[in-house]
């Protein structure tokens, strides 16, 4: 099949090795374009993934509309912060082309603005599209053990049943096992809200607070992952799988995740815009804890890392009184 990819970071490239195994004819769109041409010229793409080697029939560009007529199938990779832009094009697109495609987005953030998850800035954005139900794709799946092929394990959500097991088939192979499943807003909030997590186990990381703190704070996250989620319409069984504590557990223990080392980073005395400059990447769990902070106060559900941490970074709590109010709350049962 032809796949286009809206998207030329990290996670979207190495999907287009997958893609492109299974015997898929893959475009990549992007709007940087010494990126499009490095892909296109070296079939790298160094910023994103160092050291990899893309085959050389994984094309790029950054006409968007070539993109669009080169496909039905859209594979949505771009920072939740871009989203809502990149589908008004898609929309229009489609509309002027009467054009209708199968949509799976693979990314993992809430719009901070109307705090809508991402299936629904896009169903709000392309209202003129016969979508048979949003697709999403999460779990643990660091974008450099993807493009290298380690074994990695997902799930693909969709409300239509067929959607999820066509892209099931679609991505499924020998490395990359599929699993679907129907509980879309769940896996997107467990896949948002584990950025938050992993932000703070940076934090604590770099200030050598130990194991048993990462276990609590992990532990403790995915309680107040599922009080959020459950309040949200979440199956609370979601949480506990590849999307949840799955993905939950990669991101929090490894230097891949771009949210741990920004937490990491903070922890060195490094302003916000200083680790972002490092990075060179959207760290989305920035956005998120602004969001989830939102939802935790319009739904008055307890999220007291969450609550935290937003003091700490937006706030410039200091860290003896940001532990202070985490570890001398008012004693309580374990739930």
């Amino acid at each position: 099949m032809n796949i286009s990819i809206i998207g030329s970071g990290s996670f979207g490239t190495a999907l287009s090795i997958v893609l492109n195994d299974n015997g898929h004819d893959v475009l990549i769109y992007g709007r940087n374009e010494s990126v499009i041409h490095e892909i296109n010229t070296t079939h790298t793409n160094e910023h994103y993934l160092k050291s990899i080697t893309l085959n050389s029939n994984i094309k790029a560009t950054t006409d968007l509309d070539k993109a669009l007529n080169n496909s039905e199938i859209l594979l949505l990779s771009v920072p939740s912060k871009a989203l809502r832009s990149v589908c008004e094009l898609i929309d229009q697109f489609a509309t002027k082309n009467n054009k209708q495609f199968k949509i799976i987005h693979v990314i993992k953030g809430i719009e901070k603005e109307t705090l809508m998850t991402m299936s629904k800035v896009i169903q709000d954005t392309m209202q003129h599209q016969n979508i048979q139900g949003i697709t999403v794709l999460s779990g643990p799946s660091h974008a450099e053990e993807v493009a290298l092929r380690k074994p990695t394990t997902v799930t693909v959500a969709s409300k239509n049943k067929d959607e999820a097991e066509f892209f099931q088939d679609l991505f499924i192979n020998q490395n990359f096992r599929v699993y679907t499943n129907d509980d879309v807003i769940g896996v997107e909030l467990g896949g948002s809200l584990k950025n938050i997590i992993a932000l703070a186990a940076g934090i604590l990381d770099g200030y050598d607070m130990g194991d048993n703190a990462k276990a609590a704070l992990i532990t403790r996250g995915l309680a107040e992952i599922s009080r959020l989620g459950k309040s949200l319409g979440a199956n609370p069984l979601t949480f506990l799988g590849l999307s949840g504590v799955g993905d939950l557990i990669v991101t929090c223990t490894s230097t891949h995740s771009r949210n741990w080392r920004f937490g990491y980073g903070l922890s060195k005395g490094k302003t916000k815009d200083e680790v972002l400059g490092e990075l060179g990447m959207a760290v989305e769990g920035l956005n998120t804890i602004e969001a989830a902070y939102k939802l935790s106060q319009t739904h008055q559900i307890d999220m007291p890392i969450t609550s935290t941490l937003y003091k700490f970074i937006f706030e410039q709590l200091d860290k003896e009184t940001c532990f202070d109010l985490l570890m001398n709350r008012k004693r309580t049962t374990e739930e």
